[in-house]
């Protein structure tokens, strides 16, 4: 019988907060949720934005709240883009002169160049004819709205982070944020199962792209700078496993990442999933850090039409300003979607071992599919993979949960803000719910909050759905007014406010959560409630089983809601240990049957059998 993946533990940040404790998803629906409920959010987002959390008031929670979720972006000064103009200078009367250091001097000089010595140091130079010269200059940026992480929140400060591309700045914060919301202690986990029965699948769609790796390796000759030792290492998209594997948890387990555009969240996830359920694996570790409000990667999105522009902002609402807060309005009328930077990562545990241990049981992974768009005439274009995966998803959930419980699920769709999208996927969603028999579907999309983050989006679907099963309210999509007239409604509800589904959402059983992405990398990914999920253990393990679990599980619950509380005040563990414990080829002891490595309590377990015996 296959594992059950089981989510034990989730972290990260987004623009809407911490993901452990819930706190991305509280600020989402605040307005629903009671003052008492909210004060640990209120406290938390202050320590992280360098705001005075002692006294939580009115003007403390409204910088807060401007702080945060979609706004005018913070990483750039969209008033202020750096920008060279290239320029033709041509003489007057007199030939063009300047005087130069001798060390700026070009390795060529051009032909219509004469130097002559001011000293050993300068010359001036004379230009016969036409100069062609680059202008330094800032403009004005036609896009200022993005998801950047809480303002004020200085990754910097975190650790010592010098020289590391923010898209991994964001991965050790994030990673950690996961560790610590477990309840247990990394280092005992891995006393109870072999070195590699750990799997990391992280990364990021786009790679890193910022000043210290890509974006400064390939801009460096052009801007007169140079290329580090460290820029093409971080700049690759599976740099946030290797730094997870290598600096956070002390691995030797399977890793990599599985990139599929807009949807490589998911793509990681089902990597984990896989694991898991094979038994490869234990204990599997998923996720992605993107870090893409950078104004040639945002540059790359617009000329392609697909970001929401503050001139068609201001049209949609005819208003000479531009509402940030509201560039992302999925399945209305929108013009783009908005740019945002987030990491998110989940712990997956086999079941049987999360029993024994007595970790916080969040959900469960039933399976993610995924399907390509076949031959279509734009790649960047949508296309019909997307309906497979659907479907396969709402099978699978109807063969679970029964014809009835099949409608008490809900939808966390792609929900970008674009003309296309809203027209696509509505299509897809009312298709499938109408083949289903699915009456009214709770669809929501919560990229109207916190933004478009590339390849963590569909981790930011999944820690908000998983929060609807600790306060019971699904996020509604609150920055639009109305329902286009293209949007295909029939069998939908599409929510333009929160909806309360039960405490602890136990109204639904089952979450479907939807990617898209560029080139037909489509992905759909049902994940059971932790209500649904302890029925399924109970039914698999018995009521004994289950109930001397619960008993453990009381400790673990203190034990991670203490750490949550000491991260509100801002005492956070930060794992990240460079150089500690490094193992070299004297830490390591082979035989026949097994590698033994320093500083691990067990062995690998090497093949003693053929597993294809039956074809010899």
């Amino acid at each position: 019988m296959a594992k059950l993946p089981l989510i034990v533990g989730l972290g990260g940040i987004n623009a809407a907060g911490r993901s452990s404790g819930f706190h991305s998803y509280k600020r989402l629906v605040c307005d629903a949720l009671q003052d008492d409920v909210m004060a640990s959010t209120w406290q938390d987002l202050a320590q992280r934005m360098g705001l005075d959390s002692s006294d939580i008031n009115a003007d403390i929670i409204a910088q807060i709240k401007a702080g945060t979720l979609v706004r005018h972006a913070t990483t750039f000064d969209p008033k202020a883009v750096p920008f060279q103009r290239k320029a033709k200078l041509t003489a007057g009367a007199e030939p063009i002169t300047f005087q130069l250091k001798k060390s700026k001097l070009p390795h060529t000089i051009p032909a219509n160049w004469s130097l002559t010595d001011i000293d050993n140091k300068t010359v001036t130079v004379t230009v016969e004819g036409d100069f062609d010269v680059l202008i330094n200059d800032a403009i004005d940026y036609p896009v200022s709205s993005a998801g950047n992480i809480p303002t004020g929140f200085d990754l910097d400060k975190l650790y010592n982070s010098r020289s590391h591309p923010r898209g991994l700045k964001l991965t050790v914060y994030g990673a950690s944020d996961a560790l610590n919301s477990l309840g247990v202690d990394w280092d005992s986990i891995l006393t109870l199962i072999n070195p590699d029965e750990v799997s990391v699948y992280a990364g990021s769609a786009l790679g890193q792209v910022d000043e210290n790796s890509f974006g400064g390796m390939l801009s460096a000759y052009f801007k007169g700078g140079r290329v580090s030792t460290k820029m093409m290492a971080m700049a690759l998209a599976e740099m946030p496993a290797d730094f997870i594997n290598s600096y956070v948890i002390n691995s030797a387990g399977t890793t990599g990442t599985n990139m599929g555009a807009c949807a490589s969240f998911l793509y990681n996830l089902r990597q984990g999933m896989l694991d898991i359920q094979s038994g490869k694996s234990k204990v599997a570790i998923v996720g992605n850090a993107e870090a893409p409000v950078e104004t040639g990667v945002m540059e790359g999105f617009r000329v392609m039409g697909a970001l929401a522009e503050d001139d068609q902002l201001k049209a949609l609402d005819n208003s000479d300003s531009v509402d940030n807060r509201r560039a992302c309005r999925p399945f209305s009328s929108n013009a783009g979607f908005t740019m945002a930077e987030s990491a998110q990562f989940v712990v997956l545990m086999d079941d049987e071992l999360a029993l024994e241990l007595g970790v916080t049981i969040y959900g469960s992974v039933a399976d993610v599919f995924i399907n390509a768009d076949a031959n279509k005439k734009s790649i960047s274009a949508p296309g019909i993979g997307n309906y497979v995966t659907v479907a396969k998803a709402t099978a699978l959930a109807k063969a679970i949960l029964g014809e009835g419980g099949l409608q008490h699920t809900f939808v966390q769709a792609h929900g970008t803000g674009t003309p296309q999208n809203r027209v696509t996927e509505s299509h897809i969603l009312s298709e499938v719910a109408a083949s289903f028999n699915i009456t009214n579907w709770p669809v929501t999309a919560i990229k109207s909050y916190v933004g478009h983050s590339m390849g963590a989006a569909a981790g930011d679907q999944l820690v908000a759905s998983l929060g609807v099963w600790q306060h019971g309210w699904i996020p509604g999509i609150k920055t639009i007014d109305h329902i286009a007239d293209d949007v295909h409604q029939a069998n939908l509800n599409i929510l333009t406010d929160h909806q309360f589904v039960g405490d602890k959402g136990q109204e639904m059983k089952a979450v479907l959560l939807n990617a898209k992405g560029f080139g037909g990398n489509n992905a759909t990914g049902l994940v059971l409630s932790p209500q649904q999920t302890l029925m399924m253990l109970k039914a698999k393990y018995g009521a004994s089983v289950v109930n001397t679990y619960q008993e453990k599980n009381s400790q673990i619950q203190q034990t991670a809601a203490t750490a949550d509380r000491n991260a509100c005040a801002g005492d956070e563990n930060i794992r990240y240990a460079f150089g500690n414990a490094v193992i070299d080829e004297a830490g390591v002891n082979i035989s026949t049957e097994e590698v033994r490595l320093q500083g691990f309590a067990n062995a690998i377990k090497l093949a003693q059998s053929n597993p294809y015996q039956d074809y010899s």
